[in-house]
């Protein structure tokens, strides 16, 4: 295993470089000082594609250029399939395949998807986003590899009834809706499920997610109100990862927040609109992935994430120097304001 990112210990002294080869010495001094996790290389950043690419980007520069060339992809399919009403099933699989799942692999997605500035008010933008942040959430929960590209395909086509909305409709804040248009915004899920439901092939979870990605557990959701089993597995993923590109992306009407503001939501709603097995996995290995991050808080002071102080905890530890430490669940006044990826 090749290391992934630099480990510093909490007084910011360098214990192992990023691209150490990890020897058996190397993990049992990182047991011993109590380091449970760190970031390794997977086979996309050992690939020969991303090693070129690397020699002339940065990681995050090199993950957000593949990007750009992926998200042209996905804007010719969904222009397809708005001027047509049928899926390039074919092409569509194919970007799963080698491209998006390779992305949704990645050690740093979440880190480098926070970076982008797509707006989320673009079809493609957004689904490409929340297909790859569902293929994150299906390998944080364990699940094989063929599972993990049916629930990334459900991800990118689950705004997919979108493409009958006119340009009117895209533009307009969701909130700000009323009447018929708010109507047109609700069919949008049903009118998803309609397209994908005349294409064969496609898994009843990819057609189901289109319906049900904004119904919630508690029955509040739309279109049809369905509570707990009644949702399907996929659109439970699927709703996590589109309320996070949600909080975390610039759109019309609001302010690009921090994944910390969306760790806090779902932690909030685990319990009630959101399914626990889903957000559990989900908060356990985010909250990892922010450990060591650099952030300001709405004092305008700056630290780093600590810790979280239990699993259920909505906000984190952060420590501002070696004799200030801040619980930020005991200090609702204290927010994050910006963060910046390790």
């Amino acid at each position: 295993m090749i290391l992934a990112r630099t480990i510093v210990n909490p007084d910011m002294v360098v214990v192992l470089s990023e691209d150490t080869l990890l020897t058996k010495a190397h993990i049992t001094r990182l047991t011993f000082l109590n380091i449970p996790v760190v970031y390794v290389k997977d086979e996309y950043e050992l690939s020969q594609n991303y090693q070129t690419v690397s020699t002339i980007f940065n990681r995050g520069n090199a993950f957000v250029k593949e990007y750009e060339g992926v998200v042209q992809e996905a804007r010719s399919i969904f222009a397809e399939t708005g001027s047509t009403g049928t899926i390039p099933v074919e092409k569509t699989e194919n970007l799963m395949k080698t491209d998006i799942a390779p992305m949704a692999s990645n050690s740093g997605t979440i880190d480098y998807l926070y970076e982008l500035n797509h707006l989320a008010s673009d079809i493609y933008n957004h689904s490409l986003r929340v297909s790859i942040l569902s293929g994150v959430i299906a390998k944080w929960m364990h699940f094989d590899r063929a599972k993990r590209r049916d629930i990334m395909l459900a991800g990118f086509l689950h705004d997919i009834g979108k493409t009958k909305f006119p340009q009117r409709l895209l533009d307009k804040n969701v909130n700000n809706l009323q009447g018929e248009d708010y109507e047109a915004y609700i069919q949008h899920t049903v009118d998803g499920h309609h397209i994908l439901n005349a294409q064969p092939g496609l898994s009843e979870g990819v057609k189901l997610a289109a319906m049900q990605h904004h119904e919630r557990m508690d029955g509040t959701g739309f279109p049809f109100n369905c509570m707990g089993a009644d949702i399907h597995e996929y659109a439970r993923i699927i709703m996590i990862a589109d309320i996070y590109d949600n909080i975390t992306t610039e759109r019309e009407g609001y302010v690009k927040q921090t994944p910390f503001s969306a760790i806090a939501q779902i932690t909030e709603n685990m319990f009630t609109s959101l399914d626990p097995t889903v957000c559990v996995p989900v908060l356990t290995h985010i909250k990892d992935a922010f450990l060591g991050s650099r952030v300001t808080l709405n004092n305008g002071e700056k630290g780093t994430i600590a810790a979280y102080p239990n699993d259920f905890a909505a906000h984190p530890v952060v420590s501002i120097s070696p004799d200030e430490i801040i619980n930020l669940n005991e200090h609702p006044e204290l927010t994050i304001t910006e963060y910046n990826p390790k």
